[in-house]
């Protein structure tokens, strides 16, 4: 049963990461290539682990690939931030 789920976390990771890469083909945002890489890497994550037996999810290195996850979820939320600071501030002298 465990590794059903764990197959169904990594499908969804998936499906989400696809959703935000043709997002970011749309519009070319980073912030969507941002996502999608942290789901796509979310999805890995999760099949390593439903793939080998005596894998627990408190292994170092899968620990690290979830932590890079959540980093790059974070850096394109500070990415956005910067961004959007930058061009209110070009706005506002008159750039554009």
């Amino acid at each position: 049963m465990n590794q059903m789920l764990l197959g169904a976390i990594g499908m969804a990771s998936f499906v989400i990461g696809l959703f935000f890469l043709k997002f970011w083909r749309k519009t070319g945002d980073r912030f969507f290539l941002f996502f999608a890489s942290a789901f796509g890497l979310e999805g890995v994550n999760r099949v390593v682990l439903g793939l080998f037996q005596g894998s627990d999810e408190h292994e170092p290195l899968l620990y690290l690939i979830r932590l890079l996850s959540f980093l790059l979820i974070l850096a394109a939320i500070v990415d956005k931030n910067r961004t959007g600071r930058r061009d209110r501030r070009a706005e506002s002298n008159g750039e554009r």
